[in-house]
C-alpha cells in the first residue's frame, strides 16, 4: 500500500450499469475506497438517476458525470484527479473503446469482482431503478 492513509494512487470509476452487476454495491465502493484514491460513477444517464441510486445503496463517491455523458466524464477526471493509473469499470465492449479513447484501463465488471472478490448479482439481470425511466415527461 502506499503512503497517505493506506489509499493507492489509483482513481477507479465505475459505470453505472456495472455497480447494478454487484450484489452489494456499497460493499464494493467502501472496499475499493481502501486501495484506491479516489472512485466514482459514470454514466450516460440523467443525473437524477445516478444520485438515486448511489443514495439508495448508500454511496459516498468522489465524483460522478452529472450532466457530462461517460467519454466527457473521463476525461474530466483524468484531468482533476492525478493518480498513477486511471480504471474504468464496465460491462460492454462500447464502454472498454469509451475507456481505450480516453487513456483509461478497461475492467470487466465480472473481472473486477472476481479479484476483488465482489459477489455478482444473483440474476443475469441487474436491479433496475424504478425512477430511471418511468415514462413520465413531468419528472425533472
Amino acid at each position: 500500500m502506499a503512503a497517505g492513509g493506506g489509499q493507492g494512487t489509483m482513481t477507479l470509476a465505475f459505470e453505472l450499469e456495472a455497480l447494478k452487476h454487484l450484489a452489494d454495491p456499497n460493499a464494493a465502493f467502501s472496499d475499493a475506497r481502501t486501495w484506491t484514491k479516489y472512485v466514482g460513477v459514470v454514466s450516460e444517464k440523467p443525473t437524477y438517476v445516478v444520485t438515486n441510486f448511489t443514495r439508495k445503496e448508500r454511496i459516498r463517491q468522489d465524483f460522478f458525470s452529472g450532466p457530462r455523458g461517460v467519454e466527457e466524464s473521463l476525461g474530466n477526471v483524468m484531468r482533476q484527479f492525478d493518480t498513477d493509473r486511471h480504471v474504468f469499470i464496465g460491462t460492454s465492449d462500447e464502454d472498454r473503446e469509451m475507456a481505450e479513447e480516453t487513456g483509461w484501463e478497461y475492467l470487466a465488471v465480472e473481472d473486477a469482482a472476481e479479484a476483488a472478490e465482489w459477489a455478482l448479482a444473483d440474476d443475469d439481470e441487474p436491479v433496475e431503478d424504478p425512477f430511471e425511466d418511468d415514462g413520465r415527461d413531468d419528472w425533472p
